[in-house]
């Protein structure tokens, strides 16, 4: 049964492929984010497009989501994946980082709560932080965890934000922590998943920083997206779930898998000991996830680095059997931190 579905953050990496994959089952679609498209309603004068199914919204600012959700909707489902991403970019920008997570999110659960739409928020594997044990959905109802960064702290707020609403308003809401996705759709920048700089600078010939002593999974692009469009197919509003990969890797190993993939020189990589304020191992039960969603990993790392990596040969023009020659030696150059994600 088709579902009118808005997708926040629609131009990101998740929110993307989320869009077609929805789009693919049927849906009727709208996405937002804050740069103009083509396919975008005009607001204040006569657009151009028939039937627009994009807007340029900023979250933090009330009137233009409510604009949105107004004169594009009702909204069967709400997806919420915009956000200020990662913990760095989070470090280095976070007046934007708690001016979009905090002020943005709140600025829709007022409109759940006015208008009832179900709502699927964007959580992160940060907001297990310090955690050294299997990250299980329940361990942030038992346990009290120090969430390590802004940008945890903020995901953890959402949370507590859509918990209150629960309660306040039996609004209904769906909570998805995400785990280390990577895959084809996701552009480099240095603020990107580990899995994406390292494949980055290993094709561009750049040196890149490994941090000794972590641990993590890595999701496949196409497996996170598919996981997350069942969910408009079994929605049990209160739940929380992990989608993640199943197979632990640390960040060396992940390195090593790297170089085996695009033939890249050994030598380009630097080690250093472990990252501060990062969490050790994220260890992931997508028991539930599984159950109630069908989530499925359907690559091993080392062959889901390498789709990623033929991707991003393509996007930025690297020549076959050229893919690490550089302009400059190996001395030359700084290395690029890629930090553990």
């Amino acid at each position: 049964m088709q579902k009118r579905i808005l997708v926040t953050g629609g131009n990101g990496t998740v929110g993307t492929g989320l869009v077609a994959e929805l789009r693919r089952r049927g849906h009727w679609v709208v996405s937002c984010d804050r740069s103009h498209r083509e396919d975008e309603t005009g607001f204040s004068l006569h657009g151009d497009v028939g039937m627009p199914t994009y807007a340029r919204c900023d979250l933090g600012e009330f009137r233009q989501i409510e604009r949105v959700v107004e004169i594009l909707g009702p909204f069967d489902y709400v997806y919420h994946a915009a956000a200020e991403f990662g913990r760095w970019n989070g470090e280095d920008f976070y007046e934007s980082l708690w001016r979009t997570n905090a002020v943005g999110t709140k600025n829709l659960i007022r409109l759940q709560e006015r208008l009832k739409f179900r709502f699927i928020h964007f959580s992160s594997s940060e907001v297990y932080g310090d955690w050294p044990d299997l990250m299980v959905e329940t361990v942030m109802d038992e346990h009290e965890v120090k969430q390590l960064n802004d940008y945890a702290m903020s995901k953890w707020v959402n949370e507590m934000q859509i918990r209150n609403s629960r309660t306040h308003y039996k609004t209904e809401t769906v909570i998805v922590r995400l785990f280390n996705t990577y895959g084809p759709g996701e552009y480099y920048s240095p603020y990107r998943s580990v899995n994406c700089r390292f494949l980055y600078c290993a094709l561009m010939g750049l040196p890149w920083l490994v941090f000794r002593g972590h641990s993590r999974t890595s999701t496949f692009l196409g497996d996170t997206v598919r996981t997350l469009a069942n969910i408009v197919n079994n929605f049990k509003p209160g739940e929380t779930y992990n989608i993640g990969g199943d197979s632990e890797h640390t960040i060396e190993e992940l390195s090593d898998a790297v170089i085996r993939v695009t033939g890249a020189d050994p030598k380009l990589v630097q080690y250093r000991d472990t990252e501060i304020l990062t969490t050790k191992n994220k260890r992931v039960d997508t028991t539930k996830s599984v159950r109630d969603l069908d989530h499925k990993n359907s690559y091993t790392l080392e062959y889901g680095l390498r789709l990623t990596a033929e991707w991003m040969s393509k996007v930025y023009d690297i020549p076959a059997g050229c893919i690490h020659s550089g302009m400059h030696s190996f001395e030359e150059r700084r290395p690029i931190v890629a930090r553990t994600s």
